[in-house]
C-alpha cells in the first residue's frame, strides 16, 4: 500500500487517516528506499571507469547521472542510487580500489519523507489559490489545466492530442491572443522523464506568469500577440503518475513489453531520428531502452504527429528535463555543427546569461553530443530535423546535491531564472534564423 496524495484512489480511507493522524506510522512508497544512498563517483582513468561499469551491472544500480552505464568514461562523474544492501558493497569496493567518491544522500527514504512533498493531510485548496511553489500529482495538474482554460479563455485554450498507453488524455494548453493574422508558434513540453518533477512545475509556472504578466510586461504581450505557445505540462502522464504512487525514481513510460517483465520505454530515445543508435539501449530493462521500434510509444507518436502537421508554423521547440544545469541544442546523435549554428548558439548564450542574472546560477550550453554525451532518438533532434529552427533541451537544477529530489523551496528560483531564458529564446524565435 502507498500513502501519497497522488494515489488516493489506490489507498483505503482508513490507511489515509492513519497516515494523517499517526505521523511516523506510515512510510512513503512502502518504505522501499530505507537505507538507500546516492553516491557520487569520480573515475580518474579508463581502467576505473570500466571497473565501475562492471560493478554497477553486478549490483543493478540506478544511475542518476549519466543515464546509461555506457556513458561512463574517464573523468565522467557518476551519481548512482544504490539499495540498502548494495550500498555497503559498493562503498567497500570503492574504498579498497581507492576510487574517489562521496555520499550525496545517506538515506534516500529519510530525504523523501523530510521534504513533505506528499500531503494526505493537505486540505484541498480552491484552484484560484493553486500553489505554484509545490509539486502536484497528475490529477491536480489536469484540474488546473481545465481551470486555466475556463478562467482565461481569452488567452488560453485546452485540447488533447491523443491517449497514453494506459488510456490517459494527452492535454496541451495553447497560449496566445487569437487574431485574424498568420501566427508562428513555439512548443514546450515537460515531464518526458517521470521522475524529473521540476519540469511539470516549470511548465505550470510559465503558463501562470505568461497570463498574469500579459497586461504589464511588454515583452510577454508581444510574444502572446505574435505567437502561439503550446505547453504540454506532463508528456509522460503514465510514468509521472506512477512516480507519485509506486516508484519515485521511475523514468520511462509504462508500456508493457510482451517478451520481458520490464515495463516502459525512454521517451527521449524513441523518436524517429537515428533511432536505436549510439546512446540508446535495446535492453527493455534499461532506463535508456529505445523501444521495439521508433514512435512505439503512443505519447511520442501523438506529439510527433501534432508537431509534424504544425512544422511550418513552429519556430522553436523546448523540452525541459533535470538535472545538470545545461541548455543543449542539436545534435545529440553526432558530433557536428548545425547549419544555423550562429543564431541557435547566440540565443542559447543569451539565455544562460539571463539565467545567471537572476540568482547567479551557472548553466553550461552547447551541442548536446559534446556538452553532455551522444544519444539517439531524441525529441530535440527530431524537431530540428523536421524544420524547427530553434530546438533546445533544458536540464534544470541542480548539479546533483539533490538530483531528482529538488526541494519545493527551490521551485520558485528555478522557475524564475528559467522563465527569463525561455522569454529570451522566444523573442529570438520571432526573428528570422539565417
Amino acid at each position: 500500500m502507498f500513502c501519497t496524495w497522488g494515489a488516493q484512489h489506490l489507498v483505503p480511507l482508513f490507511l489515509l487517516l492513519s497516515c494523517a493522524l499517526l505521523p511516523g506510522q506510515c512510510h512513503l512508497y512502502n518504505n522501499q528506499y530505507s537505507g538507500d544512498k546516492v553516491i557520487r563517483v569520480f573515475p580518474k582513468n579508463e581502467k576505473e571507469a570500466n571497473e565501475l561499469k562492471n560493478m554497477y551491472q553486478q549490483l543493478q544500480v540506478d544511475l542518476w547521472q549519466p543515464s546509461s552505464i555506457r556513458h561512463i568514461g574517464k573523468d565522467t562523474v557518476t551519481d548512482v542510487h544504490t539499495s540498502g544492501n548494495s550500498s555497503q558493497v559498493l562503498l567497500t569496493y570503492l574504498t579498497k580500489a581507492k576510487i574517489q567518491h562521496k555520499i550525496l544522500v545517506n538515506n534516500v527514504q529519510l530525504m523523501l519523507e523530510a521534504q513533505q512533498v506528499f500531503r494526505p493531510r493537505r486540505k484541498r485548496r480552491s484552484l484560484s489559490r493553486y500553489d505554484y511553489n509545490e509539486y502536484h500529482p497528475l490529477h491536480e495538474i489536469e484540474s488546473w489545466m481545465f481551470y486555466m482554460n475556463k478562467t482565461h479563455h481569452d488567452l488560453v485554450s485546452l485540447f488533447t492530442i491523443g491517449k497514453s498507453y494506459e488510456g490517459r488524455s494527452l492535454y496541451v494548453l495553447k497560449l496566445g491572443k487569437d487574431t485574424n493574422s498568420y501566427k508562428k508558434a513555439v512548443w514546450m513540453d515537460c515531464g518526458m522523464h517521470a521522475r524529473e518533477w521540476i519540469g511539470p512545475a516549470f511548465c505550470q509556472w510559465f503558463v501562470k506568469e505568461a497570463i498574469n504578466s500579459y497586461n504589464t510586461d511588454p515583452a510577454m504581450k508581444k510574444i502572446l500577440n505574435l505567437l502561439y505557445i503550446y505547453v504540454m505540462p506532463v508528456f509522460n502522464v503514465d510514468g509521472y503518475d506512477f512516480s507519485w504512487h509506486s516508484d519515485r525514481f521511475w523514468r520511462k513510460t509504462r508500456s508493457k513489453n510482451t517478451r520481458h517483465q520490464c515495463y516502459g520505454v525512454d521517451a527521449n530515445r524513441n523518436w524517429k531520428v537515428h533511432w536505436s543508435d549510439e546512446g540508446a539501449s535495446l535492453n527493455p530493462c534499461d532506463n535508456t531502452y529505445c523501444g521495439p521500434f521508433a514512435e512505439s510509444e503512443p505519447e511520442v507518436k501523438a506529439v510527433a504527429q501534432f508537431l509534424y502537421k504544425q512544422r511550418k508554423h513552429v519556430r522553436a521547440y523546448m523540452s525541459f528535463h533535470a538535472y545538470a544545469q545545461m541548455l543543449l541544442y542539436p545534435y545529440s546523435y553526432q558530433y557536428g555543427t548545425i547549419p544555423n549554428f550562429s543564431c541557435v548558439e547566440s540565443a542559447a548564450h543569451n539565455a544562460v546569461l539571463a539565467i545567471h542574472s537572476a540568482y547567479g546560477i551557472t548553466y553550461k550550453h552547447g551541442p548536446a553530443s559534446s556538452t553532455l554525451y551522444l544519444t539517439s532518438g531524441s525529441s530535440m533532434d527530431w524537431a530540428y530535423n523536421n524544420g524547427i529552427p530553434y530546438a533546445y533541451a533544458f536540464e534544470l537544477r541542480d548539479t546533483g546535491y539533490y538530483g531528482f529530489l529538488l526541494p519545493e523551496g527551490l521551485i520558485k528560483p528555478t522557475c524564475v531564472e528559467t522563465m527569463l531564458a525561455v522569454k529570451n529564446i522566444t523573442m529570438h524565435a520571432l526573428k528570422k534564423c539565417r
